[in-house]
């Protein structure tokens, strides 16, 4: 049996879709979690920067490197557990430590990750989260937990998973710098699965803030926008009114329709990025499965207040953008087709002008060949008149008379000839 050959990218391609297992976790345990991207072009960065700076991290605690070129490790580094992920614009980190910290939330679980290799990471950070995976505790307990760990007017808690979990955040940076998350877990949950529900949150967490980063573009680019779009404004006040010469008016429009082309240019990854990630956001949302603890506002509602008027602001940037380039584009068009109706015109006046100049030449042709004709029947009668003077005896004329009566015939003996050159040529 003859072996078929694979396409070179068959493993690779089929190990990717296993290539970020969920950690399994058991309750109780804390996450530190931490997002780092670089500050411009994120995308066409340096990866081995990257990879790098997770080899530096993992040297301290001499944990086993990862491949070349990977884009994700997972293993033990020391007592902790490291989950970490390579993605098109930012890294992700996330170190699990068994136990809890008689503080919950104590800024010092985050000092898993060291001070000096924090300073040296090739980025900044965008996001950063302590999480809290405990057993569910009563009712009251939880309650009370609730309060004092979180700001109220802007929690979000719901059960998620089929009462799995509860799971709680308020979305807000605490003093320590980092989000607080909560992931209480019932009795009985495997493992995988609050491994998932971590994994899920710090998906929120990082898409939105990453999503967040296009609401950040549109705001800087309104301001832009409205100017642009009060000239454009004018120069169709101008186009309309002729208020200023064509080709002025051409000129701005062709520099706004470039700096508007620029704008869309260097905004289309940035606000395409952003419909990605909130499209992530919303998924990962939708797979919870949430439902509502104790008339408290979920995830959902929370993103429906808050974030989603801001990718909507988004959107609206975009296409508010797209629309003024397709306006000045229609201005432009316009004064064009202006431009074209207006030189059509010079060129039927130039035309007539040419005609009136011509019928003017025929005119001063035709009194040219007029005058010929007299200055040659002049010099023709006076040759004819020495030829006939020695008539005069026998015919009894004078000189005079016989000039006169030679003068009618040689005119019209001219004249027809001019006639007879004239058709010829013609």
């Amino acid at each position: 049996m003859h072996k078929i050959t694979d396409h070179p990218l068959r493993y690779s391609l089929a190990n990717e879709l296993h290539a970020r297992p969920f950690p399994s976790l058991e309750a109780p345990c804390t996450a530190a979690f931490l997002a780092i991207k670089q500050t411009d072009a994120a995308a066409a960065r340096d990866r081995g920067q990257d990879l790098a700076h997770l080899i530096d991290l993992l040297d301290r605690h001499g944990a086993a490197h990862p491949q070349p070129g990977a884009t994700h490790y997972s293993g033990e580094i020391g007592r902790h557990f490291l989950k970490w992920e390579q993605h098109t614009e930012f890294v992700t980190y996330t170190i699990f430590t068994r136990g809890l910290s008689a503080r919950a939330f104590d800024p010092a679980e985050f000092e898993v990750f060291p001070e000096d290799w924090l300073q040296a990471a090739p980025g900044v950070r965008v996001s950063s989260a302590l999480i809290r995976i405990e057993l569910r505790p009563k009712a009251e307990k939880l309650a009370k937990n609730l309060r004092d760990w979180f700001v109220p007017e802007s929690l979000a808690v719901s059960e998620v998973l089929d009462e799995a979990a509860v799971v709680a955040t308020d979305f807000r940076i605490a003093q320590g710098g980092h989000l607080r998350m909560a992931a209480l877990v019932s009795p009985g949950t495997d493992e995988r699965r609050v491994g998932r529900i971590v994994q899920r949150l710090c998906e929120i967490e990082t898409y939105k803030t990453m999503s967040m980063l296009g609401f950040a573009r549109a705001r800087k680019l309104s301001g832009q926008m409205g100017e642009i779009e009060g000239r454009l404004n004018g120069m169709m006040a101008d186009i309309t009114n002729d208020d200023a010469p064509a080709d002025e008016i051409l000129d701005a429009l062709l520099r706004t329709s470039a700096e508007l082309e620029n704008m869309i240019a260097e905004s289309s990854f940035r606000f395409g990025a952003t419909g990605a990630y909130e499209a992530i956001v919303n998924q990962r949302i939708e797979v919870m499965r949430e439902a509502r603890y104790e008339g408290r506002q979920s995830f959902a509602e929370f993103m429906m207040r808050r974030y989603d008027p801001a990718m909507r602001t988004v959107a609206s940037t975009k296409a508010r953008m797209e629309a003024l380039a397709e306006r000045a584009m229609r201005a432009g068009e316009l004064l064009r087709t202006k431009v074209d109706v207006a030189r059509s015109a010079q060129n039927q006046a130039l035309l007539e002008s040419m005609d009136r100049r011509a019928d003017m030449a025929l005119r001063l042709q035709e009194t040219v060949e007029g005058l010929s004709v007299v200055a040659i029947s002049y010099y023709a009668v006076s040759l004819v008149s020495y030829l006939a003077y020695p008539l005069t005896g026998p015919l009894g004329l004078s000189k005079g008379v016989l000039t006169a009566v030679i003068t009618v015939p040689v005119v019209l003996l001219v004249w027809g000839l001019v006639r007879r050159i004239k058709a010829r040529m013609h």
